[in-house]
């Protein structure tokens, strides 16, 4: 159920304002919370930078209504973007790796965006590139670039974290997120460390990621299964800001998998792999504030479920992990 008692004129008027609940699988002392992202209209936490980013891109004079947002994506931001888009009289065309979620793909389609697929070798960064190369054909278009643009962090400062903030009367001691773009974790963080400058920022990505390069780390990039965060260039992920971050967790496929599994097995959580990384990198941190490791301003983790499973089940999410396809 969310917050929304009386009749709307839109449905971008339902994005954000999502519940937020509690997750049951860390210490007894410490509360962790998850924003349960699947209950925006396109079912994401990327509806919110549809919405946001568009209207301020229109704000700006950065496009004109009846121009084309174009944007290179795996599939969440692109439905954010045709939701929004097709409300606020823009077209959208999406560049997608041909690996990722057919759901994702046919649902940006269904709602009228053009869907173009880069090879799956090329990763994002071939995404990128072809995205570009239209805007330089299509007059009045417009590149949003969630991993650059400033925009995707300002939508979560604006919005994600004022709301998980008022639901628990201040009472935040770290925040947990996945990092994609890094626009979902950079917005609350920076939030966050404005209400207190002591909580405790975690990033989280998948094995075979290459965020922790920030810290000095190295590591190989290698081929993942869990989709929507994680990078296998950290020169495109612009948005990363490392003085937010205290520490980055990785999370192994089998052990994300797992845990989506548990969520829905124990507490009823229809969510996906990078909602299940979220999950295992909420727990340790919350383990190690009951441990007396971490010091933190309130006994409170929060984290991000950023969609739900249901785009994934042709994927077999929910089968023998090496059966399920990433």
């Amino acid at each position: 159920m969310t917050t929304h008692r009386e009749p709307l004129s839109s449905v971008l008027d339902t994005v954000g304002e999502t519940p937020l609940v509690a997750v049951h699988a860390g210490p007894d002392d410490v509360d962790v919370y998850a924003k349960l992202e699947s209950f925006n209209p396109g079912a994401s936490v990327k509806d919110r930078i549809g919405e946001y980013m568009l209207r301020r891109l229109l704000e700006r004079g950065d496009i004109d209504p009846g121009g084309t947002v174009i944007e290179p994506t795996a599939g969440n931001t692109g439905i954010g973007f045709a939701i929004a888009a097709q409300q606020l009289d823009i077209e959208a065309i999406f560049v997608v790796p041909e690996r990722f979620s057919q759901e994702k793909q046919q649902l940006m389609r269904a709602l009228g965006a053009e869907v173009v697929n880069t090879p799956t070798e090329a990763e994002m960064d071939g995404a990128i590139e072809r995205a570009h190369e239209l805007a330089e054909e299509i007059d009045n278009s417009v590149v949003p670039q969630q991993f650059s643009n400033p925009l995707n962090t300002e939508a979560h400062y604006a919005t994600t974290g004022p709301e998980i903030y008022e639901a628990l009367d201040d009472g935040v001691g770290a925040v947990v997120a996945g990092c994609g773009t890094a626009g979902t974790l950079m917005g609350i963080g920076r939030y966050a460390r404005e209400q207190h400058p002591d909580t405790h920022v975690c990033a989280v990505e998948p094995e075979g990621s290459v965020y922790a390069r920030f810290f000095g780390r190295e590591t190989d990039h290698e081929e993942y299964k869990t989709e929507g965060i994680g990078t296998s260039d950290p020169s495109t992920n612009e948005l990363f800001e490392p003085e937010l971050v205290d520490e980055i967790l990785q999370v192994s496929d089998r052990t994300a998998q797992e845990e989506l599994k548990r969520l829905a097995r124990e507490e009823s959580h229809l969510v996906a792999a990078s909602a299940g990384a979220a999950s295992v990198g909420a727990k340790r941190v919350a383990e190690r504030i009951s441990d007396g490791q971490l010091s933190v301003p309130h006994s409170t983790v929060v984290t991000v479920f950023p969609d739900s499973s249901e785009r994934y089940l042709s994927k077999g999410i929910y089968e023998e992990f090496e059966t399920w396809e990433g």
